[in-house]
């Protein structure tokens, strides 16, 4: 199996384990630390990311070339409009909409999609497409699957800090890719001038060099 394949499995397993915190349902309906979410819309969209994976692993390709993974980014609306963009409007509305089943069924379902997924990824061919209905595009799984790697540690954090808990500490394996995948997105949002003074020069930095 491929090493995003492992990494995409180490992250769920990791958000499973969050989504049963006991903190995370005592605060189920609270604010959370994004804003427009609540906690356990924020749970619910952290738990959706394994659903993403498990409607376009029964078969979904279509006879078209994939996009590189940068253009991905580029093409989706979400990634630069605002909170009250429809696209946005859309993504919070899902993660609500989930977590109305309550904490344990969240996690629950997460957590048996998980059991499915650690089957079915290894026997995944290395040259799988997949075709995303909601965006009109392909890509390729494992590409796919970096895009979902991100969604789980950025969320993780970001559910983490919501209810008080320590971010989930992630093996480099995970880490790693998501720190390329949104270095590249910075350098394509902002150019590497402001991506390489934030690093390196305190006294130049420009206010944000955030991917999104």
């Amino acid at each position: 199996m491929g090493e995003i394949r492992e990494s995409y499995l180490v992250a769920a397993s990791s958000a499973v384990a969050l989504l049963r915190e006991p903190a995370v349902a005592a605060a189920w309906e609270k604010p959370s630390a994004l804003l427009e979410f609540s906690v356990a819309g924020l749970a619910g969209h952290l738990a959706y990311q394994l659903v993403r994976v498990d409607a376009l692993l029964p078969g979904t390709e279509r006879d078209v070339d994939p996009i590189p993974l940068l253009e991905h980014y580029t093409r989706s609306a979400w990634v630069q409009a605002g909170l009250d963009h429809e696209s946005n409007v859309g993504i919070r509305q899902a993660g609500e909409a989930a977590a109305r089943q309550g904490p344990a069924t969240v996690a629950g379902g997460a957590e048996s999609l998980l059991a499915a997924q650690r089957s079915a990824l290894p026997a995944e061919p290395d040259d799988r497409i997949v075709h995303i209905a909601s965006s009109g595009w392909s890509l390729r799984l494992d590409d796919f699957l970096l895009t979902r790697v991100m969604e789980l540690v950025v969320h993780s954090d970001d559910l983490a800090a919501s209810v008080g808990l320590e971010t989930p500490a992630l093996p480099a394996a995970v880490i790693d890719p998501v720190v390329d995948l949104l270095a590249r997105l910075a350098v394509h949002r902002h150019g590497a001038t402001a991506v390489i003074r934030t690093l390196s020069r305190a006294e130049r930095a420009p206010a944000t060099i955030s991917a999104f």
